[in-house]
C-alpha cells in the first residue's frame, strides 16, 4: 500500500483541479499495477475520470490489475458517458471480460455488451454459454483469441500471416494448425516456426500429438494437465475435435489460487467466499460460517451425550476428568493432520485403487508408531502427576500404576482411530463425487472427539471394573 498512502492525495487534488494532464502523466509513468493500487481507492465517478483522462493502452492495462470485484464495482457504476466503459471493455481479453459481464446487473451488462462490435458480441455470447452450462469447466476460463495457420502454409508463408494477427491474440507462443471446419491438426511453437527452413511445410514440422481438453472438463483438471506436461497454454476442443479456444498460464494461476483459497476455507469450516473477506457483506460472513457452526455444535451435541452417560465411572475416578483435554486434543490432532495430508494430496493427483490401500495401511502404520509414542508419553506423563502419591492407596481405589495405564493405552487408540478417521474420511467424499475439502479438521475434531470419548469410556469401564 506504499504508492497508495503516497500518491492518493496527490490524485484526489489532482481530481478536484480538473488537471487532466496530470492525471494522464500519472497514469502514462507509473506502472499499470501501481496507478491500480492508488485508484482502487476512489469512488466510482473520479475513478472513471481519471480513466478517461488517459489513453486507451494506459486505462486498460490499470483495469487490468484490479479485482474482480472491484473491476465489477467500478464498472456497475452508472455512467452518463459509456464511452470509456466500452474502451475497457474492448481491450479486456474474451475470458477476462466475459468474467466480469458475469456479475454485472443484467440489464446494465447488455447495454455495455450491445456497444461492441458483432465479433465480440458473439464471442461474449459464446463464453457465457459455456458459463450457463458450468461455471467451473473449461469453457468458462478460455479465450478464443488463440493464433491459429491453415496447414498448408509454408514457414515463410505461416510467418507473415503470424505477424497480422498477432496484435490481437493472447498469446503467440503456441500457433495451433487446423484443417477445415477448424479441426484441431497439430501445433507449433513460435520458436520453432522462427528456426524453420523458409520452404518447408508446417504440416512437416508441427507437432501432431496434442494434448487437449474438452470445454465441459473441470478447470481443475485442465491446470493439472497444463502442470503435468509444463504447457503455457492448454487447447480446449469439442465434441468434434474443433479447436474453440485455449486456457492460458496466467488463468491456471488465478484457478490454482481460487481452488486453494476455497480449500483453505472449507477446511477451516467456512463455506468458500466469493469475493476476498474484506470485501464480503456481514450477512454473508455470517450465513457461510453459521451454517458451519450450527453442523459442529449439533456435533458436539453428541459429545455432551457422551459425557452424561460416562458421569457415573467419572464420579467414582474423579481423576478420569483430569486427562480429558489429553485425550480429546490427541485424537483430534492426529486427525486433522492426516486429513489435511491426505485431502492435498488428492487435489494434487488422482489415486487410483491400489494406491487407496496402501494409503491406508501406510496412515495405519504410522498411527502405531504415532499411537505407541504419545500413549508411552502420555502414561509418563500420568506418572510424574501422581509421583508424590503413595503406591498402598485406600480400600476401592486404582492403583496409580493402572490408572496410568487407563490414560495411556486410551490415547494410543485413541490416535489410531483419529490417524484412520482423518485419512479415510476424505477419500470416501472423493469416492462419492465431492469434495474432499469438505471434510474439515474442525468436523474431523468433532467426529474424533466423538467417538475418543467412547473409547474412553471403554477402556476406563474395561480396566477399572
Amino acid at each position: 500500500m506504499y504508492y497508495n498512502s503516497l500518491l492518493l492525495p496527490d490524485i484526489l487534488q489532482m481530481i478536484q483541479e480538473k488537471d487532466e494532464n496530470g492525471l494522464h502523466e500519472f497514469c502514462e509513468i507509473f506502472h499499470p499495477a501501481n496507478c491500480a493500487e492508488v485508484l482502487q481507492s476512489l469512488n466510482a465517478n473520479d475513478f472513471w475520470y481519471v480513466m478517461s483522462c488517459s489513453d486507451k493502452q494506459s486505462r486498460m492495462n490499470a483495469f487490468s490489475f484490479l479485482d474482480l470485484a472491484k473491476q465489477a464495482e467500478f464498472m456497475s457504476a452508472d455512467q452518463e458517458d459509456l464511452a470509456v466503459q466500452v474502451s475497457v471493455l474492448e481491450g479486456m481479453a474474451p475470458d477476462d471480460r466475459v468474467d466480469l459481464l458475469s456479475r454485472l446487473d443484467n440489464d446494465h451488462g447488455r447495454q455495455l455488451v450491445s456497444q461492441l462490435s458483432e465479433t465480440e458480441q458473439h464471442t461474449v455470447r459464446e463464453l457465457l454459454s459455456y458459463e450457463e452450462d458450468r461455471e467451473n469447466n473449461a469453457g468458462s476460463i478460455m479465450t478464443t483469441e488463440f493464433a491459429w495457420l491453415p496447414e498448408h502454409l509454408t514457414a515463410e508463408e505461416a510467418i507473415v500471416r503470424l505477424r497480422k494477427q498477432a496484435h490481437d491474440r493472447e498469446t503467440i507462443y503456441y500457433i495451433f494448425i487446423l484443417e477445415e471446419e477448424h479441426r484441431l491438426r497439430g501445433l507449433i511453437s513460435f520458436r520453432e516456426l522462427l528456426l524453420a527452413d523458409p520452404e518447408v511445410k508446417l504440416t512437416d514440422i508441427m507437432q501432431r500429438d496434442v494434448v487437449t481438453v474438452r470445454v465441459s472438463d473441470d478447470r481443475e483438471h485442465v491446470a493439472s494437465e497444463i502442470a503435468k506436461y509444463d504447457l503455457l497454454a492448454m487447447p480446449v476442443v469439442d465434441s468434434q475435435n474443433r479447436l474453440v479456444g485455449i486456457v492460458t498460464h496466467d488463468d491456471i494461476i488465478d484457478v490454482l489460487q481460487e481452488e486453494a483459497t476455497e480449500d483453505a476455507h472449507r477446511l477451516g469450516a467456512v463455506e468458500p467466499l466469493e469475493d476476498s473477506y474484506l470485501a464480503t457483506s456481514i450477512l454473508t460472513l455470517v450465513y457461510k460460517r453459521g451454517v458451519w457452526l450450527i453442523l459442529l455444535l449439533v456435533a458436539a451435541a453428541f459429545t455432551v451425550n457422551v459425557l452424561q452417560r460416562f458421569e457415573d465411572e467419572m464420579s467414582k475416578h474423579v481423576w478420569l476428568f483430569w486427562f480429558l483435554p489429553l485425550v480429546i486434543a490427541s485424537g483430534g490432532n492426529t486427525g486433522s493432520q492426516s486429513a489435511t495430508l491426505v485431502i492435498r494430496l488428492l487435489t494434487l493427483e488422482d489415486m487410483r485403487r491400489q494406491e487407496t490401500i496402501r494409503l491406508m495401511l501406510r496412515e495405519f502404520m504410522l498411527s502405531i508408531l504415532l499411537g505407541g509414542g504419545l500413549g508411552l508419553l502420555t502414561f509418563l506423563i500420568a506418572r510424574f502427576i501422581w509421583m508424590d502419591e503413595p503406591e498402598v492407596l485406600t480400600v476401592g481405589e486404582a492403583p496409580l500404576m493402572l490408572k496410568s495405564s487407563v490414560v495411556g493405552l486410551t490415547v494410543f487408540l485413541v490416535v489410531i482411530m483419529g490417524s484412520v478417521t482423518g485419512a479415510l474420511l476424505p477419500l470416501v467424499f472423493k469416492k462419492l463425487g465431492m469434495d474432499p475439502a469438505l471434510m474439515s479438521n474442525p468436523l474431523i475434531s468433532a467426529l474424533v472427539d466423538f467417538f475418543g470419548l467412547l473409547v474412553y469410556y471403554a477402556v476406563a469401564t474395561a480396566m477399572l471394573a
